[in-house]
């Protein structure tokens, strides 16, 4: 979102002791919101103020307060935002080292902003701020439980920008991604669970007094800060609209999870477009049901799909499903609980082709009703944006992961277990092209007990940097990554999804399959060029089954399957045996058994089937000659930083510094007030990221010379 839109209401939030404060509260915009309408009514009103500071004179220091706040007006362009609810809103940009913070909150008096691993107080990272007779006050603090936070003893948040107008209170902010604060949150790509809170009322004093408790006016969503898919990529202006919905479907009263597949045909077009965006479509009232949905292309018969177009839909996977259904597994749009959708890069599209494509598509969707409610009946989908300009590739979705399938085993009462799923180095080498493809966006998938997920690359027995990972998962929040820049993925290259469960709060073994009890380990990947592979997944073999749970052979032909060695579990069964099995004792050799043992590859192409040479392949876990370790970014060292009032001028005895020259001009520049609270000034607020700030600067002696000229023409007036 840009808010260039701050330039109509900036100077009358600045000199808000002028009769202009009273002139937007008139327009009725809350704040510099953008919306046409509010845009309409703040400049009505402000042509009505200029009538009445006509009549009364304006101060003649304005034109130069303009051209101060200008720079920073114009730098303040956002790639992101959320509204964490109808009081608080978010806007935020990514940097090269830092990010920029924005809030917007109805209220005139405090507003906090904090970041958590897991949406609770304790631990977490927080920003308080609050705006009093014009001036600015600003703390970075910590929570050490779940009370009020503390102010930290180094403050690292750089406030940029503060003021209030008749109903809103803004504040402005940056810090680095990582301070080499331990009260600080380090933000990486991991998901991060956003907290805020706000009152009416300010702090009285300096801040040193406990905060209004904020009762109700507080809480937390998921967010991906670095990868989050901009919201306000332009569509074309050709773009059309295909809704995929299901037609009221019933959810049985007597089981937690029901499937539902319904055929599409695709609209009639004479030539191929590009969808270039997709979003939820929620029937009111039910959005807590829907936990995700999948549309995949169809191949086979046309006449065999025509008669289930105008049709209900079905239950997936059930012995009634017809079986032309199993021939739609090519994956194009994948929706998760917590997504907003997804827009396409600039070049590319994915291809909606009636005369070489797919004609006919499946949508599976996904209900969860734990509770099992009553009556519900759901009409929601998915709703595709596709345009007739044609982008410059044709992009596609790939799938890799562990095959959905009881031989996934996931121990109970452990907090930590890791799974795999393999796209091994035949299947790439095999399906994609001399120049690799364009990995730009990813979407991780684990069911309940979900907590870390990482798509790994190998290339020539040595690891490369994780394609996307998240060591902060949250099954809530299911959404595609837009990646910073897309990742090269050459033929021969191995890829590895990775899943950490915790299954501590579970007795009893977790098995993979489809239902949310079950468990799932996938990571889809959109690319650019689009090639023949869609499904890239492996499958633990049986021996290597057996031989984690220690069974050396089972009895041929016996149901139910029973155990023949070792000796003493000869006659159990093989379900006794996962139930009954000493997790506690054996894990390791469990864990050791599933990772390191064979498995079976199932690279599937678009037609359906097995690439070739790959139906009875057996493969093992790759030979990694070099581990990827992350960066450190700290070296062991705590930077200089803004201190806490009180706190002593010296540095911890084993801080190791900068040179004395280098500390000295960073101390200078960090010096605060007695307070170490920030007064808003004119330099802050042009202090944005050095990118922005140099996109303003270009605009300051074309404004210098305007309104040096306005201010002459005011004065010989």
């Amino acid at each position: 979102m840009d808010v260039m839109f701050n330039l109509d209401t900036l100077w009358i939030n600045q000199i808000k002791h002028t009769a202009a404060g009273e002139e937007e509260q008139e327009a009725g915009c809350p704040v510099p919101c953008g919306r046409p309408a509010c845009r309409g009514r703040g400049r009505a009103a402000m042509r009505r103020g200029a009538a009445r500071r006509g009549r009364a004179g304006a101060p003649p220091w304005a034109p130069l307060l303009w051209l101060v706040l200008l720079p920073a007006a114009l730098a303040a362009h956002w790639t992101h935002s959320a509204e964490l609810d109808r009081n608080f809103s978010v806007f935020w940009t990514p940097g090269e080292d830092d990010i920029t913070f924005e809030v917007q909150v109805r209220t005139l008096g405090y507003v906090g902003l904090g970041f958590s691993v897991d949406g609770k107080m304790k631990g977490a990272d927080m920003v308080i701020g609050w705006v009093r007779d014009g001036q600015v006050f600003f703390q970075d603090r910590h929570a050490v439980d779940r009370y009020e936070p503390e102010v930290d003893s180094s403050q690292d948040y750089e406030q940029l920008l503060g003021y209030e107008n008749g109903t809103h209170t803004v504040l402005r902010f940056r810090r680095k991604y990582d301070t080499c604060d331990p009260h600080d949150f380090k933000i990486t790509n991991d998901t991060v669970r956003m907290l805020y809170a706000y009152h009416d009322r300010d702090l009285t004093g300096s801040g040193s007094e406990p905060l209004p408790y904020h009762g109700s006016q507080r809480g937390s969503r998921s967010v991906f800060l670095l990868e989050r898919v901009p919201k306000e990529d332009p569509l074309p202006r050709d773009t059309l609209v295909w809704d995929l919905r299901n037609p009221q479907v019933q959810l049985p009263n007597t089981e937690d999870t029901l499937y539902w597949c319904k055929i599409f045909k695709l609209p009639e077009l004479r030539r191929k477009h590009h969808m270039v965006k997709y979003e939820p479509i929620h029937q009111a009232g039910n959005r807590a049901y829907l936990h995700h949905l999948v549309v995949y292309e169809c191949s086979g018969d046309a006449t065999l799909f025509e008669k289930h177009v105008g049709a209900k839909g079905e239950p997936c996977y059930q012995p009634h499903m017809p079986s032309e259904f199993l021939s739609c597994h090519n994956v194009v749009v994948t929706w998760a609980v917590g997504s907003e959708g997804f827009n396409f890069p600039s070049e590319a599209g994915y291809p909606l082709d009636p005369s070489s494509g797919a004609r006919f598509y499946m949508m599976e969707t996904h209900y969860n009703n734990p509770n099992i409610d009553p009556g519900i009946v759901d009409s929601s989908g998915v709703r595709i944006f596709y345009t007739p300009t044609l982008r410059r590739y044709d992009a596609g979705v790939i799938s890799v992961g562990l095959d959905p399938n009881w031989r996934h085993i996931i121990p109970p009462g452990r907090p930590e277990v890791v799974s795999e799923g393999h796209c091994i180095a035949d299947c790439t080498r095999q399906a994609l092209p001399a120049q690799g493809i364009n990995v730009f966006a990813t979407l991780l998938h684990t069911h309940l007990i979900g907590r870390k997920v990482r798509f790994r690359q190998i290339r020539g027995g040595e690891e490369l940097q994780p394609i996307t990972a998240d060591n902060n998962y949250d099954f809530n929040y299911q959404e595609y990554r837009r990646l910073k820049k897309p990742v090269k993925v050459y033929p021969g290259d191995h890829l590895i999804a990775e899943c950490t469960y915790n299954s501590e709060a579970r007795s009893t073994i977790t098995l993979g399959g489809l239902t949310a009890r079950e468990e799932m380990c996938l990571a889809f990947a959109l690319y650019y060029p689009r090639v023949d592979l869609t499904l890239c997944y492996s499958l633990p073999s049986l021996p290597t089954v057996l031989h984690s749970l220690g069974i050396q052979e089972l009895m041929p032909n016996s149901s139910p399957v029973k155990i023949k060695l070792p000796e003493e579990l000869r006659d159990m069964t093989l379900e006794t045996r996962l139930i009954t099995y000493d997790w506690e004792k054996h894990f390791g050799s469990f864990q050791e058994a599933t990772r390191k043992g064979s498995f079976k590859p199932l690279c599937w192409a678009k037609r359906p089937a097995l690439l070739p040479g790959t139906e009875e392949t057996e493969a093992t876990y790759p030979n990694i000659t070099r581990s990827w370790r992350p960066e450190a970014t700290c070296h062991r060292r705590r930077p200089h930083r803004k201190k806490k009032p009180g706190d002593e001028a010296t540095g911890d005895a084993n801080e190791t510094f900068l040179d004395d020259e280098s500390a000295a001009r960073d101390n200078a520049v960090l010096a605060d007030d007695d307070n170490s609270l920030n007064a808003i000034g004119a330099q802050e607020q042009s202090r944005l990221n050095s990118g922005a700030a140099a996109h303003a600067a270009s605009w300051t002696a074309t404004w210098v010379a305007l309104l040096l000229a306005l201010l002459a023409a005011r004065v010989q007036r």
